[in-house]
């Protein structure tokens, strides 16, 4: 029963591992304009996200701020703020899309020319619940806990899963649309032809008539 437990534990954290969404990213800043990083996420989905700036010298909290934007697929700001050094990013998403966080140097001057440097953790879903809260609203530990997470990460998978067949469900219609059009345009694109043919056809049938040709 030990060694079952034990095994049992290994696998809810091999699946934790493999269906958690949390990454660290680094981006290299430019002196001058911004750089962009974009997820796709679906509906009603947790995102959380920390970010620091890191100078050329390595030290965090420098005096070299940025403006960073957040903005949903249809282009609503979700987060803004401007001359930070590090923040904390925390929305959930209402629309299912694109979302796209921006980053832009606020007047950065180094001597060398160079740029920044953003150290960000981006966490979505499943991976952005505070398990510590959970277990001690729910008074679970070890296995339990980490059973919890199983079913947490089984539910997210089958959201990403109805999402993903909703996307396909759309560009299935969008594709069907798209060929109906693009079949309707031919058909008039021909007959438009045909018409003209015939129209050119009679104008010099009687032009020659006219002219005792034929």
């Amino acid at each position: 029963m030990v060694v079952g437990a034990h095994v049992l534990a290994e696998l809810v954290l091999v699946l934790l591992c493999v269906s958690r969404r949390s990454d660290a990213i680094w981006l290299n800043l430019p002196a001058t304009g911004t750089k962009c990083i974009s997820e796709e996420i679906h509906n009603n989905v947790v995102v959380l996200a920390d970010y620091v700036v890191i100078s050329d010298d390595h030290q965090a909290h420098s005096t070299s701020p940025i403006t960073t934007k957040v903005t949903s697929p249809y282009g609503n700001t979700l987060y803004h703020k401007e001359n930070v050094t590090h923040g904390q990013i925390a929305f959930t998403t209402n629309e299912g899309g694109s979302y796209r966080a921006c980053f832009t140097a606020d007047g950065y001057q180094s001597g060398g020319g160079a740029g920044l440097s953003i150290n960000m953790e981006w966490k979505t879903g499943i991976a952005a619940r505070d398990w510590d809260s959970v277990a001690r609203k729910e008074k679970i530990e070890g296995v339990e806990l980490e059973l919890r997470k199983l079913e947490g990460a089984v539910e997210a998978i089958h959201e990403n899963l109805l999402y993903l067949r909703s996307r396909e469900a759309e560009m299935r219609t969008l594709s069907e649309v798209t060929n109906t059009r693009v079949a309707s345009y031919s058909i008039m694109s021909l007959s438009v032809c045909i018409v003209v043919s015939i129209a050119q056809i009679l104008h010099l049938k009687r032009y020659f008539q006219k002219k005792k040709l034929i």
